[in-house]
């Protein structure tokens, strides 16, 4: 079993829950509202609509739009938004390899006074992946994030699975989907309680906590791969091509890529922070709104905000 530091510790209260009072929300959460602003941005770029635009797409006053940003990444709509322009992304690859050399060289249990969510994992055996989850059980249930709704799997020794609800999702055939295509024979059992509660533990995590386990079931190469992503810290990014060579096969772009979208843990293993070398963000199976929003987000608390004004 490897442990690895993975996420760091939020500034303020140590919850996501968004509160509601000082706008009308229709119904609609502060991720959906944020994901609406990202799409609008990425279809009319071209325009550059400003602030009072994007407030009013949103359905708020320019007032509430700047609440709403403030409330959920920590910082001004207009700085939230720098942190996802092409050029943004392309200093980010560079300024981020001497984090990800320290990060390495430190090793799996390397201490870091920045990291507070601890991640220990351990590799699904052979006769396992041969049974595909036959006599194991599977708690699952559905829980709110930062990034809309979630859907989590427990196995008895570790969290193996957390999806995002597609946009537009009703229901949780999407989980039960995903769920029952990585662990067919698995007996499922819903259990609520025990999602939510790993769901603070990733997204509110506590200093000094118990490492959160993981029961990951892929080849050797995509375990590779995922243990080399563990190790990339909140705030910073790497290309496909140095993701292959953090995991020991600087030839296997391809290979690489592939095991990033078949990871079964996102956001704890941090698939979304691989992007484009030449700086795009570029697919992610939850949507790219959604990508951009989580690296937005980790750049706004991690990183302080203070390099979008460079």
């Amino acid at each position: 079993m490897a442990a690895v530091a993975n996420q760091a510790n939020q500034d303020g209260p140590d919850h996501y829950e968004h509160d509601d009072h000082d706008h009308d929300d229709g119904g609609c959460d502060d991720y959906e509202r944020i994901a609406e602003t990202i799409r609008f941005l990425d279809h009319n770029f071209r325009s550059q609509p400003d602030l009072d635009q994007l407030a009013r797409r949103a359905g708020l006053s320019p007032w509430h739009f700047q609440r709403l940003f403030s409330r959920w990444a920590g910082i001004s709509p207009k700085r939230f938004l720098q942190f996802l322009t092409v050029d943004y992304a392309r200093g980010l690859l560079q300024r981020s390899l001497p984090v990800l050399d320290a990060a390495f060289e430190a090793g799996l249990s390397g201490p870091s006074r920045l990291h507070d969510l601890t991640v220990a994992y351990e590799a699904v055996t052979p006769g396992e992946l041969r049974r595909r989850g036959e006599g194991m059980e599977l708690r699952h249930g559905i829980a709110d994030s930062p990034f809309g709704r979630c859907g989590l799997a427990l196995t008895g020794r570790g969290l193996c699975l957390l999806t995002f609800a597609p946009a537009g999702a009703q229901g949780d055939d999407w989980h039960l989907e995903r769920m029952a295509e990585r662990w067919p024979r698995a007996r499922a059992l819903a259990d609520a309680p025990a999602a939510r509660s790993m769901a603070r533990r990733i997204f509110a995590p506590q200093r000094g906590a118990t490492p959160l386990p993981l029961h990951l079931k892929g080849t050797n190469f995509q375990l590779r791969v995922w243990e080399a992503l563990l190790r990339v810290p909140p705030a910073a990014v790497l290309s496909y091509q140095e993701l292959a060579r953090r995991a020991g096969d600087e030839r296997a772009v391809r290979a690489a890529a592939a095991a990033v979208a078949r990871n079964p843990v996102s956001f704890v293993v941090p698939c979304h922070r691989v992007i484009l070398k030449t700086g795009p963000f570029h697919n992610y199976a939850w949507g790219i709104e959604r990508k951009r929003a989580m690296l937005g987000w980790e750049q706004a608390r991690f990183a302080g905000g203070h390099e979008a004004a460079a």
